[in-house]
């Protein structure tokens, strides 16, 4: 009897499938996963990634059995995988949720597919968020979203109409060492996989912590309870997009109901929420209609700003987090304890990368890749870019880390949780340290540029001169002219109303990391 391939990528759950449900429907299915080598050994993967996965992997398998199936675990190259399964148990078709990923994943794509064609194997791919592939045209794309996002969830198959097989042969789950991830670090304090865990966070954000939202999402001192933390589960697709989306939006109709000023103070809070889902595709889609920004300037006349400037001990110490800079340097601390920090401090460790350090997007972005539990390619690589100034059509902008620390950790508290050295720092002192006369050193215990580090820069002038750089090649005439055709494929298409007027669509300023 003939089969389906059911091929799980970052997709897992059994909740608004289309994959799964389509091929239940049309016979027995195989439900696979693919644990591929050559992934693991890319410079943005990580050990906390792998760990998450296999908690993920673990639901998933529950999931599943209570649907009647089972989850083949196969350790490979995809086309491998599939050429093993093929010859041991012939299949004509293979379903899968499309992926907008790395460039690892975009050249393995390209392999299944040119297997597939030779073996005369279809191959049928679902979208899973908002992203559109071979998206004709900007103009079009809200719309799209907003259909996809309105659609119905399909619920998990039943297991009468589920009909599993399984093959002989089952791989086992390698340790991280024959991974390549043998040196790798796991947060300790990081958030655990699975949908169960992911569902657990949705409900708990959409029921309590989204009162907490609007203004709580920008100090890392609220951030980590009022903001989402759905981000790792949508990264895996542990949850769908569109079931947060409409579990919001039900959210919000249930709070209508409710005549209360606070009511109305949290559905405000779950719009601002519902407009960073719509963030998250479109940057995604940028990634999937030009895949090349993962590694290049998406203005090509930003070739050659910072490429030969190339400092590795500013780099060293900003990975160490030996900047100088105390709230950068809990930061980097806070993210090696836990895999996260908010999108205003991601901005702030950009910035403070690409304009007083002057260092290339591309390797911070790498090293913040594995750092980052959530890591999305298609968001991360697009803010990489933006914020390093190379898109050529976005604002530049330069956090600066004392102000920041002022502003959003006026007391000092998340500096003195994640800096232990500088506990017994006055307030004063404690964003510039290094301003200490010698005796207030003593007295705290602190020795600047031994237990805290001396600034790698002057601030002021390094960031000046930054900007100056970034402004005299952003103002040459063939670097102004070639914003148009980037505006075109990649800008936002949101309308202003003015005067009761709708005005032709503009690029949001608002494409930010901290949105």
């Amino acid at each position: 009897m003939g089969y389906t391939v059911v091929w799980f990528k970052r997709d897992l759950r059994v909740h608004d499938h289309a994959p799964l449900a389509h091929a239940a429907a049309h016979g027995p299915v195989l439900c696979l996963y693919v644990l591929e080598p050559s992934l693991w050994t890319q410079p943005d993967s990580a050990l906390q990634h792998y760990q998450f996965l296999r908690e993920s992997l673990r639901d998933l398998a529950q999931q599943l059995r209570s649907c009647g199936a089972r989850l083949q675990l196969a350790v490979g190259e995809v086309p491998e995988v599939l050429a093993r399964l093929h010859a041991q148990q012939p299949f004509a078709r293979l379903v899968s949720h499309e992926e907008t990923g790395n460039g690892a994943t975009y050249a393995r794509d390209l392999a299944v597919a040119r297997w597939c064609r030779r073996l005369g194997v279809a191959w049928q791919e679902w979208p899973q968020h908002g992203v559109v592939r071979r998206l004709p045209s900007r103009e079009q794309w809200h719309g799209l979203w907003q259909a996809h996002m309105q659609a119905l969830c399909l619920p998990p198959p039943l297991p009468a109409s589920l009909q599993s097989i399984s093959l002989t042969w089952r791989d086992t789950w390698p340790a991280p060492e024959t991974m390549g991830l043998s040196d790798a670090h796991d947060p300790p304090q990081r958030q655990r996989g699975g949908r169960a865990s992911g569902q657990q966070v949705l409900n708990d954000f959409l029921h309590a912590r989204a009162a907490f939202y609007r203004g709580g999402i920008s100090s890392p001192l609220t951030a980590p309870t009022a903001c989402s933390r759905l981000s790792p589960y949508l990264a895996l697709g542990c949850l769908g997009m569109r079931e947060v989306v409409q579990a919001t939006q039900q959210r919000q109709v249930q709070l209508k109901l409710q005549d209360a000023q606070q009511a109305a103070h949290v559905r405000q809070c779950l719009a601002a929420f519902m407009s960073r889902m719509h963030w998250h595709c479109h940057f995604i889609q940028k990634l999937e209609s030009e895949p090349e920004l993962e590694w290049r300037n998406l203005h090509r006349g930003y070739d050659g700003l910072r490429e030969e400037d190339w400092n590795p001990a500013h780099f060293d110490a900003l990975q160490a987090g030996r900047t100088g800079w105390p709230m950068v340097d809990a930061c980097v601390a806070m993210l090696r304890e836990t895999g996260w920090v908010n999108f205003r401090m991601r901005a702030m460790l950009v910035s403070v990368a690409a304009y007083p350090l002057w260092l290339h997007w591309r390797a911070v972005g790498l090293w913040l890749a594995r750092q980052f539990l959530d890591y999305e390619p298609g968001i991360h690589w697009s803010q990489m870019q933006m914020q390093a100034g190379t898109t050529g059509i976005n604002t530049t902008r330069v956090y600066n880390p004392i102000k920041q620390a002022q502003d959003h950790d006026p007391h000092g508290v998340f500096v003195r949780r994640w800096l232990p050295a500088l506990r017994r720092v006055p307030d004063a002192w404690l964003f510039e340290p290094w301003r200490m006369p010698p005796e207030v050193q003593a007295r705290c215990g602190v020795r600047v540029g031994q237990d805290i580090a001396t600034p790698l820069v002057d601030l002021a002038s390094a960031t000046k001169a930054a900007k100056a750089r970034l402004h005299a090649l952003r103002n040459q005439e063939p670097i102004r002219a070639a914003k148009a055709a980037i505006v075109e494929k990649h800008g936002s298409r949101l309308v202003r109303h003015t005067a009761g007027r709708r005005q032709l669509p503009f690029t949001s300023p608002q494409q930010s990391l901290d949105f």
